[in-house]
């Protein structure tokens, strides 16, 4: 695929041109008009939702062309399917560790003890904005999920944005085009990568306005929620924060350190990414910079082009360890007991609701629901109980699964061998500057 030359050191932008200082000064600003003027702040959320809108649009046609560059472009279908298993055997570990990880640091600090909430008391309106989202992660089980990866035309899971689907139909594609290979897939090939190469320009642009995205992001937050908004589960957002920061440095960090890479380093590389999602809560408003910059470190674009979507549906580090940790919560505050085999069938029933969640508005509500229901001792209305800091939590869900995702990829093509491990090392030391909204 087509890449962007990068700018020699001596060429630095100033400071004001970066992004990510761009992106911080609209984060404080956004800080400040939710604190002085928050009717104005909750205005503002129309940028938000007018940047998320820009990239959801871009992000399936994005996937449907890398996919199938990498896969036509590897050449090799059984090294296709070898990074394939890789991948879902590597993902379904980290899955577990970050189930087991939530549940390990809920008991240990038990953020739920001494709330002594009667579920009785709870309003169950309050879930009824979640109810229609419902059926998309739930009745069916196994066999339903494996339908909806199934799209119904090519087409409609473009225009419904369906990743997974999009993803689906891409390998599909991209075996078929290196089947065919000759003069007929190598034209096909070439009219793929120039399309990607015209939406990543168009990516670009739409990257320019990311500020605007977190002024009001932030300021609705602010400025709904204000800054003390989190009081009484203030404990288990914090819990939360704690316990992605640990999965990340501690977990994923010591993984990288067998790929031969600093996880401060790598973080640092991706910091104008990182503060984009921390502020929209959205990991989808980097999904395309996140792939060009994983390329530009050295990881081959075709493993790039299978780990990365993929892990958008089957590698939800952060969103598992909030599954575990969500679910005991719920229990210790309606003073719920839970039995060693309770807990067992918690972690299990969330190997298979966290896959396939990404993109359904309220998952995190309704994937908590479809896990409670396999623990009918819990009250689900204890859900209630998160609502009111679901965002703050999302901010460190998308923010997390991000940053797994793209250790993921790192260390799937260290695997592979796909890992420029040079190149690597001089893009983390800041050798070779690499801009992704470069014009």
């Amino acid at each position: 695929m087509s890449t962007i030359a990068a700018a020699p050191a001596a060429e630095r932008k100033p400071l004001y041109a970066s992004l990510f200082v761009q992106v911080l000064a609209a984060l404080a600003l956004g800080v400040i008009l939710g604190m002085a003027v928050p009717d104005f702040a909750i205005g503002l959320k129309i940028l938000s939702d007018a940047f998320l809108k820009l990239i959801s649009m871009i992000v399936a046609p994005i996937v449907f062309c890398v996919v199938v560059h990498g896969i036509a472009g590897a050449g090799d279908l059984k090294k296709v399917g070898r990074v394939g298993v890789k991948a879902l055997v590597y993902f379904e570990v980290m899955t577990t560790v970050a189930l087991v990880v939530g549940l390990l640091l809920a008991y240990l600090f038990g953020p739920g003890h001494g709330m002594n909430i009667d579920p009785s008391t709870l309003d169950a309106k309050a879930l009824n904005t979640y109810a229609d989202n419902a059926h998309k992660l739930s009745g069916g089980g196994i066999g339903a999920f494996l339908m909806n990866v199934i799209p119904t035309t090519s087409f409609d899971a473009l225009s419904r944005n369906d990743v997974l689907q999009v993803l689906f139909f891409a390998v599909l594609f991209g075996v078929g085009l290196a089947l065919v290979g000759g003069e007929k897939g190598a034209l096909v090939t070439s009219i793929i990568d120039a399309a990607s190469t015209v939406l990543f320009r168009v990516m670009e642009l739409i990257v320019r306005v990311a500020p605007l995205g977190v002024l009001g992001a932030v300021a609705y937050t602010v400025g709904k929620y204000g800054v003390g908004s989190l009081k009484q589960l203030v404990s288990l957002v914090m819990l939360f924060y704690v316990s992605v920061g640990i999965f990340v440095l501690g977990v994923l960090g010591g993984v990288m350190a067998l790929a031969g890479i600093n996880i401060l380093k790598f973080l640092a590389y991706l910091r104008e990414e990182l503060t984009i999602v921390l502020a929209t809560a959205s990991s989808d408003a980097v999904l395309p910079q996140i792939m060009k910059k994983l390329e530009r470190m050295g990881v081959k674009d075709s493993v790039v082009g299978l780990v990365i979507p993929t892990g958008y549906s089957f590698n939800l580090d952060a969103f598992s360890i909030y599954l575990t940790l969500a679910v005991v919560f719920i229990a210790q505050a309606t003073n719920t007991p839970l039995s060693f085999g309770d807990l067992l069938l918690v972690l299990g029933v969330s190997l298979i609701t966290s896959k396939g969640a990404h993109g359904v508005p309220g998952s995190a509500i309704v994937i908590l629901a479809a896990t409670l229901n396999a623990v009918p001792s819990i009250p689900a209305i204890g859900l209630v109980l998160v609502l009111s800091v679901d965002w703050f939590i999302g901010m460190a869900r998308a923010l997390g699964n991000l940053v797994g995702n793209c250790v993921a990829t790192v260390v799937v093509a260290a695997w592979e061998g796909d890992l420029d491990r040079a190149k690597a090392a001089k893009v983390l030391e800041g050798g070779e500057m690499v801009d992704v909204t470069a014009g």
